[in-house]
């Protein structure tokens, strides 16, 4: 048994070291970075159990993605695919407060993964399933993945949550919206940012907007206003979080910080000021230093955004 079971997309991520045009930089940064598998990383840092399933290319950028996640106590099965290469992720900073993501990810092992992939008894067992909106715009075989786990999860009374994480880049929001609407009624928690809600409702106010989702199946419906903070909609209250103040490094993977941090604490049976304090303290931690996840926090960690004297702790 498992606390959390996700699937998706990893990638190997190349990150320039220089400022400027991609074409210049002659030094990359290498590592891993995928929507899910971020939010599998956070959810073991802050104590519990998380699965991830994928497809890699059976070539060194797999056998990182595997290494990677299996380092950082997430029970990884990455299946090698030997006809597929894994996806690439080319991260630049092209002003210093600009960052241009690139994906080369089109007809990529991750891009293949099928409900054949998924083993039906480990989201059976699991306490809750989480999914992203970018897998079902991989392809159609990943879009019934998603449909069959989500299904699967419903039939054995497991809770499903949803990161809406919109791109530009896979779908249109027309397509994008018309998914989301068809599966939020199968969906009891619900991440997304206030431009991401509206592709499923056109409201404009963040509360109204949160309560129109909610009317549509979720019971969390989390949203999150980067560094004014977010608001949670449960039990029919609505309540709201500031942002930490912190120096903003790298903003990238913030959003699967943010639902880590929500999940391991709604694990965990906290309170809901408490579970969303958490969240957008992870949310924080994630944009200090550059990477998808290598600043995602431990418990121990979560204290060291209280503010002290001359901010050094001894």
């Amino acid at each position: 048994m498992t606390d959390l079971v996700t699937f998706g997309e990893t990638m190997a991520l190349f990150s320039a070291r220089r400022t400027g045009p991609l074409r210049f930089a002659r030094d990359f940064d290498l590592g891993v970075g995928g929507a899910e598998s971020n939010v599998a990383i956070g959810v073991t840092r802050l104590g519990h159990e998380a699965t991830w399933i994928g497809r890699v290319g059976a070539d060194e950028f797999g056998d990182l993605v595997r290494a990677t996640l299996l380092g950082e106590g997430v029970h990884a099965h990455a299946i090698s695919d030997p006809d597929a290469p894994t996806g690439l992720m080319i991260k630049g900073r092209r002003t210093a407060d600009l960052i241009a993501v690139r994906y080369y990810r089109a007809g990529s092992a991750g891009s293949r993964l099928s409900p054949a992939d998924l083993d039906a008894s480990l989201i059976q067992s699991a306490r809750v399933l989480h999914v992203s909106a970018i897998t079902p715009a991989l392809s159609g075989q990943a879009r019934d993945a998603v449909r069959h786990a989500v299904e699967t999860a419903r039939a054995a009374g497991v809770p499903v949550s949803l990161d809406v994480n919109y791109r530009r880049a896979l779908w249109s929001p027309e397509e994008a919206g018309a998914w989301l609407r068809d599966t939020i009624g199968q969906v009891d928690i619900l991440f997304a940012t206030v431009a991401e809600g509206r592709l499923i409702a056109d409201v404009a106010d963040p509360v109204d907007l949160a309560k129109a989702l909610a009317s549509l199946g979720p019971r969390h419906v989390l949203l999150k206003f980067g560094a004014d903070g977010a608001l949670e909609l449960s039990d029919d209250q609505v309540r709201h979080a500031s942002a930490f103040p912190v120096t903003e490094v790298d903003p990238v993977g913030a959003g699967d910080a943010f639902a880590a941090g929500w999940l391991a604490d709604w694990l965990a049976g906290a309170a809901p000021e408490q579970r969303l304090s958490t969240a957008c303290a992870a949310g924080a931690f994630a944009v200090t230093s550059q990477g998808d996840w290598e600043s995602l926090p431990r418990r121990a960690d979560l204290a060291l955004l209280t503010p002290i004297g001359d901010g050094v702790h001894r």
